[in-house]
């Protein structure tokens, strides 16, 4: 993990998430809202002391406490690391409850791992494209709950039939995972899962296909959460 000290800079923009009731995560915790302009007086400590932000949506999406979405500007003094950056001012510009664009994010990530199966010629066990059209048919009110966890076991259920059919049907679970609790980094997590076990025969292979699906994943987020939000 490599970390660089800013200084003093200009304003930086970027994103961050807040748990459900719209409070910062640490200690003195205060209320969030459009145009809170937050301060940190003491010396900065990356994932300890500073106000935090993260460039890119998909990074920022790891660390979230909750799904309220912000975007923000870094000010000040400011420590840069690989996926977040900490400052000692945060001024809030846009912020919303991005509940319901998660559990869509998680299902176009679901859809996108089951179509690139698919292409490959492996097609994926049914069961785990159903997990994803019952979660849309949930977002619209169409099922109950019951409903859902029932096609969330099924998808489960075919887990067991071999270790592909594993990696399908976590795709189809990671439209159930997103925007709770962890406001979707469980999705991430499964979509990393999804990565590992869909692509390639070499590490390098991998690795590579990792990080284009991320990227991929990063554009069509902040795409979401921009227009959620009505910013750039």
């Amino acid at each position: 993990m490599t970390q660089k000290w800013i200084g003093m800079t200009q304003k930086w923009i970027g994103w961050h998430f807040l748990s459900a009731d719209r409070m910062t995560q640490f200690e003195p915790r205060q209320k969030v809202r459009k145009g809170s302009l937050l301060h940190e007086t003491r010396r900065l400590v990356m994932c300890n002391v500073g106000l935090h932000a993260s460039l890119r949506a998909i990074d920022a999406l790891k660390y979230a406490p909750g799904p309220i979405v912000c975007r923000v500007e870094l000010r000040g003094e400011r420590i840069d690391d690989e996926e977040k950056s900490c400052a000692s001012e945060r001024k809030v510009i846009a912020i919303a409850d991005a509940t319901m664009t998660l559990h869509e994010f998680a299902c176009w990530c679901a859809e996108t791992a089951l179509r690139r199966e698919r292409k490959a010629g492996r097609e994926p066990d049914k069961r785990s494209w159903n997990a994803v059209r019952v979660k849309r048919r949930w977002l619209r009110g169409d099922v109950t709950d019951d409903e859902l966890a029932s096609a969330r076991a099924s998808a489960r259920a075919s887990a067991r039939a071999s270790a592909r059919a594993s990696a399908m049907a976590a795709a189809g679970e990671a439209a159930e995972t997103a925007a709770g609790e962890a406001a979707g980094a469980a999705a991430w997590e499964v979509w990393e899962t999804i990565l590992a076990a869909a692509w390639g025969t070499t590490l390098a292979t991998a690795l590579e296909a990792w990080e284009a699906a991320r990227a991929a994943q990063n554009r069509k987020l902040e795409s979401m959460l921009r227009k959620l939000l009505g910013c750039k």
